[in-house]
């Protein structure tokens, strides 16, 4: 018996899994679907053959449903991804204690797989990390940003889980920046900005993975017998300057310094969203290295880095610049 069950389905990432896996339903492939979010669903909107649970990933009565739904599998995608729309406090209730919450209702009901959607913030933006992030290298987080901490904070609760539960199987995937048709976050709000900007001194590279080959991912690790931990990203990464190329922006490399000055006042004085903390985001992306997806959980993402950020500007209808003008960088 295989019945599966989602957080966080009705948001970005949780809809187009979903979606993915109802098709296996439909197909017998497996044996139920349910589909978890705080947000109620209209019926209209539902999918066939699916069961919809209203409820939030704190409720320490949360285990019910897995119960009633004799979940086997659960796919843990429920997460706070913009930070500005509440307090630290309520962002590691949802993101830390309600992941908690989850693992234990896996237990309780005798779940056998858990799949988690990290990112990898959880490495942390750090000066000293290594151009190309592998799994085995130290997840820091920053406690500068709730997101990166929590995540850090996620995966050492993870490690504490493996070891006291192993029966309990985990597949974590650390995603990078997600771009798909419809993506509309803080991240493609900076492409959406007349100039590009970029910190002197600072490659600034970016790895972007497609929605749909996340959706795969996650797909595949409820059928597969991998486990472990997966850094999940496209082939190659672009960087800033580049960005702007593809973009036909302009490209404004600032000193460290005067960026941070900028930011700060134009934050106060409510021109940009973006304050002096964003400047790491911006000068010590994690990059990273997809091999070991490849190589042993045995998935080749189907649009790399440069194909992901093509897909995107096209669903966008935004015109860009040939591409074999910029750099394309590749792990050594």
């Amino acid at each position: 018996m295989r019945n599966i069950l989602i957080t966080g389905a009705s948001g970005y990432l949780g809809q187009t899994v979903l979606k993915r896996l109802h098709k296996d339903l439909l197909k017998g492939k497996i044996d139920g679907l349910a589909a978890m979010d705080i947000r109620e669903v209209a019926t209209e909107d539902q999918l066939k053959g699916v069961s919809y649970i209203q409820s939030d990933i704190r409720d320490k009565q949360l285990w019910k449903h897995l119960e009633t739904e004799q979940t086997t599998t659960v796919i843990h995608l429920a997460a706070i991804l913009d930070s500005q729309s509440s307090s630290r406090e309520f962002q590691f209730e949802v993101d830390v204690l309600g992941t908690q919450n989850i693992l234990d209702a896996c237990l309780k009901v005798g779940a056998k797989r858990v799949i988690i959607s990290s990112s990898g913030a959880a490495y942390g933006y750090h000066a000293d990390n290594p151009d190309w992030l592998q799994e085995k290298d130290a997840v820091r987080g920053n406690e500068l940003f709730a997101y990166s901490a929590h995540k850090r904070m996620i995966e050492e609760m993870l490690l504490k889980y493996r070891n006291k539960h192993p029966k309990l199987e985990q597949t974590i995937f650390r995603v990078c920046t997600i771009l798909g048709a419809t993506t509309d976050n803080l991240i493609t709000n900076l492409f959406e900005k007349k100039r590009i900007l970029g910190i002197k001194g600072h490659l600034s590279p970016y790895v972007f993975v497609w929605d749909e080959d996340v959706a795969d991912c996650m797909q595949q690790a409820v059928f597969s017998k991998q486990s472990g931990i997966y850094n999940l990203a496209g082939d190659g990464a672009i960087c800033n300057k580049d960005l702007a190329i593809l973009l036909q922006k302009k490209y404004l490399s600032i000193p460290a310094s005067i960026l941070r000055l900028g930011l700060s006042l134009g934050n106060k004085l409510g021109l940009t969203q973006y304050g002096p903390d964003q400047l790491l985001f911006i000068q010590y992306r994690p990059v990273l290295d997809n091999r070991k997806l490849k190589n042993e959980f045995g998935y080749s993402p189907k649009k790399s880095s440069l194909e992901t950020f093509e897909f995107y500007l096209d669903a966008k209808q935004k015109k860009m610049s040939d591409p074999s003008k910029i750099q394309i960088l590749f792990p050594g």
